[in-house]
């Protein structure tokens, strides 16, 4: 009984902790509530993008191993079903199947290559577009969200001001809690920013390793129907299979 009761007088002498992260929000009010799940809904949307960009990007790259055995087919029509339905690839190639389809009606041979040209460029560029679907975002979040901290940073520093002003002095009591809310709301802004930038920067490096692939592609594909089938870029043949095992002997 001693001790239970040592301790709760122990307990209940310590001194409380009213300069937390809950205690700065709640004293904040409104503007720290406010500003705090603003920057929440900034972080959740860039880790979003993120890995939803990158899962996206993975899969355009790993469909380009297919691109070896699409090549070895005697003609783009046949060489399409080896490439993965509803892919960046076989876009390219079935638009520019349907223009050549188109440009054959042309009757300016110049203008029928032009055509060609344009079309699998714009099937091209709306892969990109779609790959770069999010990234404004996130160069939103990276350089709005150091802002929107600070304004937090800001308010908390009036407070601390109103503060002192009502008390006379700069008491620690007095000014721990805004300052300490102040420091917060710094603090979220970068943490929010830095790894939105960080993401943008990434997938914006992976997006042009994409576009370089695309744009060889797309030439190799033109050069294919201006040709009627004749150029070709090398591609490595086709594995050989393995010799089937001799039957076991029976006895």
């Amino acid at each position: 009984m001693l001790i239970q009761t040592l301790a709760e007088a122990a307990a209940a002498a310590a001194p409380q902790n009213k300069f937390g992260f809950v205690e700065a929000l709640q004293a904040g009010g409104f503007i720290s509530y406010a500003t705090v799940t603003i920057l929440g809904i900034m972080s959740f949307g860039s880790f979003f993008i993120l890995f939803t960009k990158f899962v996206e990007q993975a899969k355009i790259t790993g469909q380009y191993k297919s691109i070896a055995a699409f090549w070895r087919a005697p003609t783009l029509k046949e060489g399409v079903t080896k490439l993965e339905k509803n892919s960046a690839w076989r876009q390219i190639v079935d638009d520019g199947i349907t223009a050549e389809e188109k440009a054959a009606k042309l009757v300016d041979s110049s203008e029928a290559h032009d055509w060609l040209h344009g079309s699998l460029a714009r099937s091209e560029a709306s892969i990109n577009a779609r790959l770069a679907g999010g990234l404004p975002f996130l160069a939103t979040v990276g350089a709005t969200s150091p802002f929107i901290g600070l304004f937090g940073t800001v308010v908390g520093i009036y407070r601390a001001l109103i503060a002192i002003g009502l008390a006379g002095s700069a008491s620690i009591d007095k000014v721990a809690g805004p300052v300490g809310e102040a420091l917060i709301m710094t603090a979220l802004g970068l943490l929010v920013a830095v790894p939105a930038v960080l993401a943008y920067n990434f997938l914006q490096a992976r997006n042009k390793r994409i576009a370089e692939l695309l744009t060889g592609f797309s030439t190799d594909v033109l050069a294919n129907i201006a040709s009627h089938g004749a150029v070709k870029p090398a591609v490595a043949a086709a594995p050989a299979a393995k010799p089937a095992a001799p039957a076991a002997p029976k006895k």
